[in-house]
């Protein structure tokens, strides 16, 4: 039988193919461009014909989070739309690591991604859907080193600033589905919370900050190489117009409230990370935070307290971080959402893992919490 056909030239696409024996292949992981991180891939596979596909990624060792390979399945969609994990097994010693990706398609075509890809094209699709909704205004915020839209979608009319913004990192693409289920909510003038939440806050949401990386098939970086999580401090229109022009538009609005999205390629869980360790912290804000946590957890299985990131010590916070910088900068309640590229394992689901509908769902659920925590602060 013929050799399988494998390409990446598409919109997020990654991999780069070594060989190909029928429907056998060894591939490996493209860098971003100028930054030497990988972890992401996404690619289709032709000419599949039902055969059992047996695909290597091979070198792994040397990506950007060896560890997160352990325990870690890879997504496939016959459909580029419904997507499920398959049967995967990664071996450290094998290559410098290779994680062996097993699945028989039904027809001749099958896509495979480190996780469900959130395209540019649904990405303009969802700000033009929810532009055209009531009450939200649109404006482009700058553009990237590329040229696009850095687009920022506001609605409400109360005093209490929040800003929601995500895929700094492209390869996490989670972020992209949480915003989708994040904006449905907010634009769902039937919906009690919506209402209330638009009464009380002025939402800035920024479904995504990095649009070259996201395009190109970046894990974390821009067009320049600029892993936009470390340039909150001093971004430069050079290596970093797109945090200079988010960091820019908040500078005007003021920011009371901030999440942060992103996803965690090592545990298996979904957790915030806080700002504790940063130079002004007031007990306050502190507290205000645990709050949030709380409130959130009390509200979805889908979120956990036990496992995260080790805290900050006292003023030893990197503020070129986001959230540690939007807290230090505006006196916010700012946090980093993690999502994992696994699954949630205090409530798994082998078939899909960690997905877009949960994904979705949990921006619903952030929104609900910060209606509650809204309604018992003193703000």
């Amino acid at each position: 039988m013929r050799d399988i056909q494998i390409t990446d030239n598409f919109d997020s696409g990654n991999i780069t193919v070594l060989s190909i024996n029928g429907a056998e292949a060894l591939l490996a992981i493209r860098p971003d461009c100028e930054a030497g991180y990988y972890q992401w891939f996404h690619f289709r596979v032709s000419d599949a014909g039902g055969r059992r596909l047996v695909l290597h990624l091979t070198g792994l060792n040397g990506s950007a989070y060896p560890g997160g390979w352990h325990g870690y399945a890879a997504v496939v969609s016959e459909d580029n739309d419904s997507w499920t994990r398959a049967d995967t097994v990664f071996d450290e010693a094998l290559d410098n690591g290779t994680l062996t990706i097993c699945y028989r398609p039904r027809g001749a075509v099958v896509w495979v991604a480190y996780f469900a890809p959130y395209s540019m094209q649904r990405h303009r699709n969802i700000v033009s859907l929810t532009a055209a909704a009531a009450g939200v205004e649109h404006r482009s915020l700058g553009v990237s080193i590329d040229g696009q839209s850095i687009d920022c979608l506001e609605m409400g009319h109360g005093p209490f600033q929040v800003w929601l913004y995500g895929r700094q990192h492209p390869g996490e693409t989670k972020a992209g589905w949480w915003m989708e289920g994040a904006l449905a909510l907010l634009t769902d003038m039937s919906s009690a919370v919506a209402i209330k939440l638009r009464e009380c806050c002025r939402f800035h949401v920024v479904p995504n900050v990095n649009p070259d990386g996201s395009r190109r098939g970046h894990l974390r970086t821009n067009a320049a190489g600029t892993d936009l999580n470390r340039a909150w401090a001093t971004p430069t229109l050079e290596r970093s117009p797109e945090i200079l022009a988010v960091r820019g538009a908040m500078d005007v609005s003021g920011v009371d409230f901030a999440i942060d999205v992103h996803g965690e390629e090592e545990i298996a869980a979904v957790f915030l990370d806080g700002f504790e360790g940063i130079p002004s912290l007031h007990p306050n804000k502190q507290a205000e935070f645990a709050r949030y946590v709380t409130a959130l957890s009390e509200l979805t299985n889908d979120f956990q307290t036990d496992l995260g990131y080790p805290a900050d010590l006292p003023g030893s916070a990197d503020l070129t971080i986001s959230n540690n910088q939007v807290a230090e900068r505006y006196g916010a309640v700012a946090m980093t959402l993690e999502m994992p590229f696994k699954d949630h394992e205090p409530c798994s689901d082998p078939v899909h893992g960690w997905s877009p509908s949960r994904s979705k769902q949990l921006g619903r659920d952030c929104l609900a919490a910060l209606l509650g925590w809204l309604e018992n602060a003193e703000v």
